[in-house]
């Protein structure tokens, strides 16, 4: 072949590649994004929502295909331009819970103040347990709680072991219901916390226990909860659920949480902690 033929060869392939690069790359984000999307949605409470939609979706399309009925085929289209909303509103929490993350600064405590902060829920723990005094505790971190808390009785007082003894001590008058704990300071007490809607949790699951998880999953805020029948220490975050752990797991997780925060992370630092580290740990599960 002669040296003209061959840049007219290559002159023919370059506007090819440069053709499609560009579908490559779409479906290359598309791919990516339905993967996370996926990760996202198996690990909350509209998984089950999720799974009957589609498979009711999936086999309500192949009938319209294999049957060719035009007015269910037009029906089906139009009802796809209104799936985004379905989807803001089935996982309206999650979402909520994301931006807020997004949109908030985290909060620049210096790691001997968290570590203070820890201790002194750790001795309030340590005081509960043994006696059975239940106890249902809301550590806020970047999304403001007003928002998902019913009610509750201003204290804005400092945060102590004796403080929050006396307030969850069974003849108190505010004993009921859950206290926020905000910058090492006793927000609110008596709160009345959302409670969650999943149905795979055991039935003997206490209304504490279930307030717990349910502001987990609406917003970033850490719960400890004091079973006031078997003095249990449990806790949850971001919607997972931990119960029966012990003194020194507890302060573990505490400490890796919170003190973990106190330097600021980068864009990459938040994507790698929220999206890629979540999505491998839900991809070794197995599926429910």
């Amino acid at each position: 072949m002669s040296f003209a033929g061959l840049c007219g060869k290559h002159r023919g392939v370059m506007p090819l590649l440069q053709s499609l690069w560009r579908p490559a790359l779409e479906i290359l984000i598309l791919a990516v994004g339905i993967y996370f999307a996926f990760i996202f949605v198996r690990n909350t409470r509209g998984w089950p929502v999720v799974t009957g939609f589609l498979v009711s979706l999936m086999a309500i399309t192949l009938t319209t295909k294999l049957l060719k009925l035009t007015v269910l085929s037009s029906l089906l289209n139009q009802f796809f331009a209104f799936a985004a909303v379905a989807v803001v509103v089935i996982f309206q929490p999650e979402l909520r819970r994301i931006l807020a993350e997004l949109g908030n600064l985290p909060l620049f405590n210096s790691a001997r103040e968290q570590r203070e902060n820890i201790e002194v829920i750790i001795e309030t723990v340590e005081r509960l347990s043994p006696v059975k005094i239940g106890a249902l505790i809301a550590i806020e971190q970047t999304i403001n709680l007003s928002d998902a808390v019913e009610s509750g009785v201003t204290i804005d007082c400092e945060a102590t072991p004796e403080m929050l003894e006396t307030i969850f001590f069974p003849n108190n008058v505010i004993h009921d219901g859950g206290v926020i704990i905000r910058d090492g300071r006793i927000l609110k007490a008596a709160c009345i916390f959302p409670l969650t809607q999943r149905q795979d949790l055991h039935k003997s699951l206490g209304t504490r226990h279930r307030a717990a998880i349910g502001l987990s999953e609406e917003t970033d805020a850490i719960l400890i909860v004091v079973s006031e029948e078997t003095g249990a220490i449990s806790y949850a975050h971001k919607g997972q659920w931990v119960k029966g752990v012990s003194v020194p797991e507890l302060r573990s997780f505490l400490s890796q949480v919170l003190i973990a925060q106190v330097k600021p992370r980068t864009a990459w630092q938040w994507l790698r902690d929220n999206v890629l580290n979540r999505a491998a740990s839900a991809a070794a599960k197995p599926a429910n």
